[in-house]
């Protein structure tokens, strides 16, 4: 077997994966906001839902990225190939950003920071809350 082929296998593989984390963390994110429903009715499922959601969707995109790396770095290496690939993972990434702020409420590079719009209390608890903007 060539290079070439055990690449592309290996790529196609990876793009499995990634589809499947996407439609298995949106079926596993499905049945716990169906559960919740039913089990506690008046919980909130919306927000949890959507966080559950947009995170199957983030593991699935950067698996799917990795297969596109993979199959155009390594089977194709044009400059064609590479600049659909740089697009690709410019969108990918907007998309993954995109889905972090929803998720946490903060930017990935804001780790460290309170999501903006939430209280923060100053240390030892007496003192007044101050809105983070």
């Amino acid at each position: 077997m060539h290079l070439e082929s055990v690449m592309s296998t290996v790529g196609s593989v990876v793009d499995l994966v990634g589809v499947a984390v996407i439609v298995v963390g949106g079926a596993v994110a499905s049945w716990i906001a169906l559960s919740t429903s039913r089990t506690r009715p008046g919980a909130p499922v919306y927000v949890p839902y959507r966080r559950n959601l947009g995170r199957s969707i983030l593991l699935g995109l950067e698996f799917l990225v990795a297969a596109d790396i993979i199959k155009t770095v390594a089977v194709t290496p044009t400059f064609t190939s590479v600049g659909v690939l740089a697009l690709i993972v410019l969108i990918r990434t907007f998309l993954s950003w995109s889905l972090q702020l929803e998720i946490s409420g903060r930017w990935p590079w804001q780790e460290g920071e309170h999501p903006v719009g939430t209280a923060v209390t100053h240390p030892g608890g007496d003192g007044p809350v101050t809105p983070v903007s």
